[in-house]
């Protein structure tokens, strides 16, 4: 099973179900997404670009000998996932998206919802060079933290965890970070495929990034589709609610 977490975590974003996951008999592979934390990061937004990300992730697997595995994805975590699903499905058993939108889904859902569009203004912001870089590395990442804990409940970071994450930011690349948005914005518009993989759906009714009819889209585009809202959980449900999280993903694999 591989985990891949979202912006602007790293792979510690899955203590809460690394052990669980485990136990439960799967082989769990957390790896950093490039450039963050210990994983090299390209110089350059066209080494951020879908394809590649998802070419790290076959490779991942097959370097573990895995011919098919499972998928699961948090926020760009979970746009990398929806990618696999579509283009790689005889890869996979089962795909896990998380809080996290299909890239063509949201494109078109912020297109037709302005309330949407204003909650992702942060990604237009993340487009221009070397000032958000600077904004949010300014004053020991001053401004990330507060992006992360204005978007959460008061307790979902433990006392200390940010300073963990402020460790990565500064082992990785607030560049290579920002380039994964900056890389969508030079994609080709395409066809949608349909997804063949059985997939579970899963947002938290308080997220404040996006609107629940983004990730409703998406079923749309599934064979097999399958939709969970875990009511009073913000953008960081796996951290808020590990348990629910758990089992809704074992459940889900184990159908």
């Amino acid at each position: 099973m591989v985990l891949l977490h979202g912006f602007p975590e790293f792979w510690w974003a899955w203590r809460n179900q690394i052990s669980p996951l485990a136990d439960a008999g799967y082989h769990v592979i957390v790896p950093d997404l490039r450039g963050y934390n210990s994983s090299d990061a390209p110089d350059g937004v066209e080494h951020y670009r879908l394809d590649l990300l998802v070419a790290d992730v076959l490779t991942l697997a097959n370097g573990y000998g895995a011919e098919r595995f499972e998928i699961v994805g948090h926020d760009l975590g979970a746009l990398i996932t929806w990618w696999v699903a579509v283009y790689h499905s005889e890869r996979l058993a089962h795909a896990v998206m998380m809080d996290g939108p299909h890239a063509d889904v949201w494109r078109r859902q912020m297109l037709k919802h302005p309330t949407q569009a204003l909650r992702s203004s942060y990604v237009a912001a993340f487009q221009i060079p070397r000032v958000p870089e600077a904004m949010l590395g300014a004053l020991d990442f001053a401004a990330l933290r507060a992006i992360m804990q204005g978007s959460a409940h008061s307790d979902t970071f433990e006392p200390g965890a940010l300073d963990h994450y402020a460790e990565a930011w500064r082992r990785g690349s607030l560049a290579a970070m920002l380039n994964y948005y900056r890389a969508l914005r030079h994609r080709k518009k395409s066809e949608t495929p349909r997804i063949r993989v059985p997939s579970l759906i899963v947002w938290g009714s308080e997220d404040c990034f996006l609107e629940r009819h983004v990730m409703e889209a998406g079923l749309d585009l599934c064979a097999d589709g399958h939709f969970i809202a875990i009511d009073g959980a913000t953008h960081w449900l796996h951290l808020e609610q590990p348990d629910r999280v758990n089992f809704e993903i074992v459940s889900f694999f184990g159908r």
